[in-house]
């Protein structure tokens, strides 16, 4: 049994590395029924899909500590950007805006700061978005892009951001790797709404975690579940919608609606 954090970053580091899922799909969306915190925010009006780079960056797990618990102890992070992993996201990125309504694509940078990594990130952005000229491409710096997010969140559609400004699963140690995706979350609802999904090959789960201390309380929602088997396959609510049914109430309500659905299609 997998217990600790470091046997999970094992796991998963285990599984995403050997079948190089690079890319990590993430739609984040505000759903009839649920309330963004965000005035005047409604359906419609949030309607994302986050790519990030997932096998590269500070992925790549380069780096150490010498000397420690020294006051001259050191320690080093390496972020890695390969030309040619840089060059796949950012095309799989272009890919999937194309295939959007709107077909638009925000390219996240911090090449202000980051000299030489994220710089030839920018270049290489630049190059592709040659190969889809119906593709309406722009860039943006990561703290201007989270002031964008929550005040002008009609104007993204499909944004694109590396392992270290997009989202990484293991939490507070990825710095600020929860910068858009934590924060896409928190704007369109609950977390429990939202499914990842990682391509090529492909792997799906719900963005949550586990959440053992609310284990048998019949409080978490399954929406995200339902929308990772939808992903994959291609009036009830519980309490963090706003509702009072309990886990088992919602999945039995979703799954009474299918049959319902499926018996007219029949009839």
């Amino acid at each position: 049994m997998f217990q600790t954090t470091s046997h999970f970053r094992q796991l998963r580091l285990a599984i995403c590395q050997p079948l190089q899922q690079y890319a990590d799909v993430r739609a984040t969306k505000v759903t009839r029924g649920t309330q963004s915190p965000l005035r005047n925010c409604k359906a419609g009006d949030l309607d994302w899909v986050i790519v990030r780079e997932n096998s590269e960056g500070e992925y790549a797990g380069l780096g150490g500590r010498s000397h420690t618990n020294q006051s001259w102890e050191l320690a080093t992070e390496v972020s890695i950007f390969i030309r040619h992993g840089v060059e796949r996201i950012i095309r799989f990125a272009f890919e999937v805006a194309r295939g959007r309504p709107k077909k638009h694509l925000t390219v996240v940078t911090k090449s202000n700061a980051q000299r030489n990594g994220i710089v030839m990130w920018d270049a290489v952005a630049s190059e592709v978005a040659k190969e889809f000229p119906d593709v309406e491409v722009d860039k943006m710096l990561v703290d201007a892009m989270t002031v964008r997010m929550t005040l002008k969140p009609e104007t993204l559609e499909t944004i694109v951001a590396t392992n270290l400004i997009g989202r990484d699963e293991f939490g507070a140690e990825t710095k600020h790797a929860d910068i858009l995706s934590d924060l896409a979350a928190a704007l369109a609802g609950p977390t429990s709404n939202l499914d990842p999904a990682r391509a090529n090959p492909s792997m799906f789960e719900p963005i949550h975690g586990s959440a053992f201390d609310i284990t048998g309380k019949g409080i978490a929602s399954p929406v995200a579940t339902f929308w990772t088997v939808c992903v994959c396959e291609k009036g009830v609510m519980t309490r963090d919608l706003g509702g009072s049914a309990t886990t088992v109430e919602m999945t039995t309500a979703v799954c009474e609606a299918i049959e319902t659905k499926l018996g007219k299609a029949r009839s």
